[in-house]
């Protein structure tokens, strides 16, 4: 693992697998607002996701005249946040255990409510300004296939509800035994489940929605536009950095990365802090023997090691019913260790891809039916995540770099962190004395960035575990 840990992740790779949300492509896919690259400008955000576009906009609209670029390697939000699957769902019990064995219990309960709050304003935000991206709040369902996960899960919701009240919406689940998991949620294997709030959209609509948000506020959008490698100087007392691309250099004093799991290639010394993660999603008709306008549920399977993660499309949508999955990591040997440090989203890993074509109507059973007429396959395709050493995000100033900012590495979550985590690194780029306070007051300590966390190396396959493969209470840091 140590080895994946040092495979430079490079820039993204030309012509990617195209995802089913990316068919067709949006209307600014390829835009370039100005012909030329600017020479300079007052921010310049690298990454045009759901993290760099909510970024861009909310420096926008702190700062109406400010000169905002955002650069994007391929085409806009064709990274990990057009290729993901579509879920806003926190599942965080699964680490309250952990984080609060780990880094306290305030901080447990600050990240719990942090990904609930962003899963709330995902979806307000979308329908507050009309971004068609089929935002669905709705309830999720855990179907638990292992004993000790299950448990660990209930004991894991005992605790959330005892140290956050049980009416705090972040601690609220529905606990099902064997028969009712089988019965009502269509899994003749089930041991039991968990349900809880959560929702699905078109993460790829989403943000193209947030970048045309921030278009209209003066954005410069520079798609094909990669930034090779950057640069600081002094001038005049005051720290300048120097973006590389193939079509020149931007100098800007405030740079953001929102590069996820590539940013090791601008910053070398992320170099195993933050490693790419190649991980695949299917996207497929269901079997007629399921409701054909969609679940009403989203949907985890929730394995001894390992896990897949599954939406289906709500109704009135384009395709409804289709069903979107992922996952599938640990039938590789070594629970998926090879795909680590991997980023390759051109391709596909055969025995993920063959597990994934099959897998759901092994989770339905009967309930499954015959296969459509016209096939199981809609669409498959691949993207790259971005894993970091101690399991959270990396937010904030960068350590003895003036002028760096960094948000990044949201181990396979960015749904349930990017708008929240936007919104607090602007107010600690931008905001005034008090607003920086008002964000400590709520966001999670150990996810800001530190000199302290910069000094982490993963330590083994534990550090590596991607959401929800861990076992409750086992995931180490150095």
């Amino acid at each position: 693992m140590e080895e994946r840990a040092r495979v430079p992740p490079g820039l993204p790779r030309p012509c990617p697998t195209v995802s089913y949300w990316q068919d067709p492509p949006a209307d600014i896919a390829d835009l370039r607002t100005t012909a030329e690259l600017p020479a300079k400008a007052d921010y310049v955000v690298v990454g045009s996701g759901i993290s760099g576009a909510f970024i861009a906009y909310k420096i926008l609209c702190k700062q109406p005249k400010a000169s905002v670029v955002v650069l994007e390697a391929r085409q806009a939000a064709s990274g990990a946040t057009g290729r993901n699957g579509g879920h806003t769902k926190a599942a965080s019990y699964r680490s309250f255990v952990d984080h609060e064995k780990e880094l306290g219990l305030d901080e447990a309960m600050r990240i719990s409510r942090l990904e609930y709050a962003n899963i709330v304003a995902t979806h307000d935000f979308a329908r507050k300004h009309g971004i068609r991206c089929d935002s669905n709040s709705c309830d999720t369902v855990d179907i638990i296939y292992s004993q000790t996960h299950l448990d660990a899960g209930k004991e894991a919701i005992r605790r959330m509800r005892e140290a956050m009240g049980e009416d705090d919406p972040a601690a609220q689940y529905r606990v099902f035994n064997a028969a009712e998991a089988r019965k009502i949620f269509r899994t003749p294997s089930a041991l039991g489940a968990f349900q809880y709030a959560a929702g699905s959209l078109s993460a790829y609509a989403f943000a193209i929605g947030v970048l045309k948000l921030a278009l209209g506020k003066g954005l410069n959008l520079q798609t094909n536009t990669p930034a090779e490698s950057i640069t600081f100087t002094d001038k005049s007392g005051r720290t300048i950095w120097s973006v590389q691309t193939p079509r020149g250099c931007i100098e800007t004093p405030n740079l953001v990365l929102a590069t996820n799991g590539y940013t090791a290639h601008l910053v070398p010394q992320m170099q195993g802090l933050i490693v790419p993660l190649h991980g695949q999603v299917v996207a497929q008709r269901p079997g007629l023997g399921m409701p054909q306008t969609g679940l009403p549920d989203t949907y985890s399977f929730i394995h001894e090691t390992g896990y897949e993660y599954m939406i289906t499309r709500p109704p009135l949508t384009l395709d409804e019913g289709t069903i979107i999955i992922g996952g599938g990591l640990w039938q590789l040997p070594n629970s998926g260790a090879s795909r680590y440090g991997e980023t390759d989203d051109t391709s596909l890993e055969p025995t993920i891809t063959k597990y994934l074509r099959d897998c759901t109507s092994g989770f339905f059973g009967s309930h499954w039916g015959p296969d459509h007429a016209s096939g199981r396959i809609r669409k498959e395709w691949s993207g790259i995540m971005g894993a970091s050493a101690d399991g959270l995000p990396y937010v904030g100033a960068m350590p003895d770099m003036p002028g760096l900012w960094i948000s990044a590495a949201f181990n396979g979550h960015g749904m349930v962190w990017c708008l929240k985590v936007a919104e607090a690194l602007v107010e600690m780029m931008v905001g005034d004395e008090g607003e920086q306070r008002a964000v400590d007051e709520w966001f999670p300590r150990s996810a800001r960035m530190s000199g302290e966390r910069m000094g982490r190396r993963f330590m083994g396959r534990k550090d590596l575990r991607a959401p929800g493969e861990g076992g409750f209470g086992e995931r180490g840091r150095p």
